[in-house]
């Protein structure tokens, strides 16, 4: 069987811009072909591939998107050494418990994280996330976690740089606790949201004199 593989890359110097697919006949012979490139490459895609382990993608040390959607990953460890990542999609996977948040704390760069469609069913298996201390945007929906109770409440009151999660953005009657807004200031209509509006109003209308 062949499988094909998207290889996505820029080397640092700017110079060298592969986007190709590379067919192989095992994902080992393709790790083998890349083992060159690795330190350089800035995205990887290896989506829907079967996957269920990591062990060379902790070389890729400039990585900055990393697509590993549909696979049977149980482990993400080896992730942790890609301490520039900005973009990690890992949904889809049999993730249950996530590192702790003293590796998370090295992943300074991370805003957006999609975990939704993976098997963790407490707080516990994602408190790691605690670490990781610049994430805007996460996903968890689809998983045993997300049917809880206080679900998406417990997560916005911990996890402090969220502006969005599974999809929709974080409004403040969420982020202050037991604080009900009246309707008038709900969601579209937060005072954050008011300021924003009269802050652009405030500079376009001074930029035309």
């Amino acid at each position: 069987m062949v499988l094909c593989y998207e290889k996505c890359f820029l080397s640092e110097n700017g110079r060298d811009t592969f986007h190709k697919d590379i067919k192989m006949d095992s994902l080992e012979g393709y790790w083998a072909y890349l083992v060159n490139y690795l330190e350089d490459m800035l995205m990887v895609r290896l989506s829907s591939l079967l996957l269920k382990s990591l062990d060379q993608i902790g070389s890729c040390r400039a990585l900055r998107i990393c697509i590993l959607a549909d696979n049977f990953l149980t482990r993400i460890e080896a992730l942790m050494e890609c301490t520039h990542l900005v973009k990690l999609d890992l949904k889809g996977n049999q993730i249950v418990q996530l590192p702790d948040a003293s590796c998370w704390s090295h992943l300074k760069e991370l805003q957006l994280l999609y975990l939704h469609d993976n098997n963790m069913s407490t707080w516990n298996n994602i408190k790691g996330l605690l670490g990781c201390l610049n994430l805007t945007a996460l996903t968890l929906s689809d998983t045993p976690l997300s049917l809880k109770k206080n679900y998406r409440h417990c997560l916005v009151n911990n996890i402090w740089s969220l502006k969005a999660l599974d999809n929709f953005v974080i409004s403040d009657e969420e982020i202050i606790q037991n604080w009900s807004l009246p309707f008038r200031f709900k969601a579209f209509y937060s005072p954050t949201l008011i300021i924003q509006r009269w802050i652009r109003g405030h500079l376009i209308r001074k930029s035309l004199g």
